[in-house]
């Protein structure tokens, strides 16, 4: 029966992944200051509401997501990935969020099984 699925119920799709991304973040961290002691809280909290929400949403994959906070100043900030995949299963999703005192990048990797 798997086989018959619709293209949209397998397919990794971006902006639903991006809007549970910021839904996410906004639910976690909000409106708060920047605060050392936090941090290891809101990143996790996070990355576990953003795979229950995946989860949720009973689609054929396994996901990845990663989470990193950084108080804003002024330092640079650069990352990169690359993946070696199917591109016609498979995809990804990074958000960035910003408030006055901190940046937090997330990223979801969705692997078809």
């Amino acid at each position: 029966m798997d086989e018959f699925q619709s293209g949209e119920e397998t397919e990794f799709v971006v902006d639903e992944v991006s809007a549970i991304i910021k839904e996410s973040i906004e639910t976690a961290i909000g409106g708060n200051s920047y605060q050392p002691s936090r941090v290891n809280h809101w990143t996790s909290t996070v990355v576990e509401m953003c795979l229950s929400q995946l989860t949720k949403l009973n689609k054929p994959f396994k996901y990845i997501v990663t989470s990193a906070i950084m108080q804003k100043n002024g330092a640079g900030l650069h990352t990169a990935s690359s993946c070696f995949w199917d591109n016609n299963g498979d995809g990804s999703c990074t958000v960035r969020w910003e408030n006055k005192t901190m940046y937090c990048l997330v990223s979801v990797f969705g692997l078809t099984i």
